[in-house]
């Protein structure tokens, strides 16, 4: 690098007047600046983030907390030891969730920060197995065949979790009668082998709560005519941070006894920025305590339950901002803000002829709707998502499962930035592309998948 590099106009240097595909490292250095620009220009052709009805995840947070997070960027947070300010947060971050969710003892509760929800879902999965097999290798019974219960709509990080930590995965399926899994057929599926069953509060692809004291109820049921006292897991990756402040009368938490633990995102309707979420145990004993890490690093000793080890400290900081900005109140006024554009919405969409509603977003602020049987064979769906995309707005367009795998839905996650004034044109957009599609005089070619199916 010589003085008179730095001297170049902009887009003439070294590495902005070149090919930027690097597939090895450079040989040589660049500057700072055309190093950022490089892959700035690169990104231009992402997505606007905020237009991005397809994820779940959050994309907007105040200018506070873009501050604390560059404050926060070089917190491990696996080394408690040396940032033992942040641990302490982590602590008062799964212990406000505790008290959220109604946990029975606030001294007794037990929890962790993760990565996001799949972590959370796989820690609260490994708690089920392991407890089931104690309770087996006590009674003298053999523990080689465990199995877990769950609808057929649940997110793939469970098919995950089965597949990489050896548990047969069984699968109630979604039919028309039961779109949701409400307890039917739960004697069928469960055994002496079942180590829980997980039910979803906030379906990934309709945004519906699963009936958790209903399947607690048909738990009940089993356990009186066999003796299986099986537990409950709640996904509720999206719901356990609506479900709280909109309906909080629900009884899906640890109200219900059946519930052992319950995951959240922190990224999804807990507001923050990608890269945390949470599980929580209703009590220490619902957690084995031969899962616990304990492990000296870095100058101290400290209990650990991950899968991940050294991960960044920030987003936890931004949880505990979010608690702290926020309180009760504000959680509640944003969730409500999203509701009433998700309501909005698909208020809009089921006026129109060609649309049925399978969700209107009075669980989460999310809803889905599908063409109706016989309206068009010109279109379909994935026609429409494309149309849209072309207009900058990403909305999925995607088979259902189970039974219902025939047929093909959309869906839009209403997130905290998805104002009003946004869901307006959103809703002309979708007015105008349906009309157009219509207008039609041959039918379309199949685009292929549409957009991508952001869980």
């Amino acid at each position: 690098m010589t003085h008179d590099d730095a001297l170049q106009p902009t887009f003439t240097r070294v590495g902005e007047a070149t090919t930027a595909r690097y597939r090895t490292l450079p040989e040589d250095s660049m500057l700072p600046e055309t190093a950022y620009r490089v892959i700035r220009d690169q990104t231009m052709l992402d997505g606007n983030a905020r237009l991005n009805l397809a994820t779940f995840v959050g994309t907007w947070m105040d200018e506070h907390a873009d501050r604390l997070y560059i404050d926060s960027a070089d917190k491990n947070m696996i080394d408690k030891d040396e940032y033992p300010a942040t641990a302490a947060i982590e602590e008062s971050c799964w212990r406000i969730l505790g008290d959220l969710w109604n946990a029975p003892d606030d001294e007794d509760v037990i929890g962790t920060s993760t990565i996001g929800s799949s972590e959370a879902c796989m820690l609260g999965g490994l708690a089920l197995k392991r407890r089931w097999q104690h309770a087996r290798r006590e009674a003298g019974r053999p523990a080689d065949k465990p199995n877990l219960i769950m609808s057929s709509a649940v997110q793939v990080c469970w098919e995950k979790f089965c597949n990489y930590f050896d548990v047969e995965m069984r699968l109630v399926p979604v039919t028309a009668e039961h779109p949701l899994m409400d307890g039917t057929g739960l004697e069928d599926v469960v055994d002496e082998n079942t180590i829980g069953v997980v039910a979803i509060v906030g379906v990934t692809y309709t945004g519906a709560y699963e009936p958790v004291k209903a399947i607690a109820a048909k738990l009940d049921e089993i356990q009186a005519a066999t003796g299986l006292d099986i537990p409950m897991h709640v996904d509720g990756a999206s719901g356990a941070m609506v479900a709280p402040f909109l309906q909080p009368d629900l009884e899906w938490d640890f109200r219900v006894e059946r519930v052992q633990s319950i995951n959240t995102s922190g990224h999804k309707y807990g507001l923050v920025y990608p890269g945390v979420g949470w599980v929580v145990w209703r009590s220490t004993a619902a957690l084995p305590e031969d899962l616990v890490f304990r492990v000296s690093y870095l100058g101290g000793s400290m209990p650990t339950f991950a899968l991940n080890f050294s991960r960044p400290g920030a987003p936890v900081l931004l949880q505990y901002y979010r608690f702290l900005r926020l309180g009760r109140a504000g959680y509640t006024a944003i969730q409500q803000a999203s509701q009433d554009v998700a309501t909005y919405l698909s208020s809009g969409v089921a006026e129109l002829d060609a649309f049925e509603l399978l969700s209107d977003g009075t669980d989460i602020p999310v809803f889905a709707w599908r063409l109706r049987p016989g309206y068009t064979d010109k279109w379909t769906l994935y026609h429409l998502s494309e149309r849209l995309r072309i207009k900058g707005w990403l909305v999925p367009a995607y088979p259902l499962s189970g039974e219902l795998s025939d047929q093909t839905v959309m869906r839009i996650v209403c997130r905290n930035g998805l104002s009003r004034d946004l869901a307006e044109g959103l809703l002309d957009d979708i007015r105008k592309e349906t009309y157009f599609l219509d207008s039609l005089d041959a039918p379309m070619p199949h685009p292929g998948l549409g957009p991508t199916f952001h869980h």
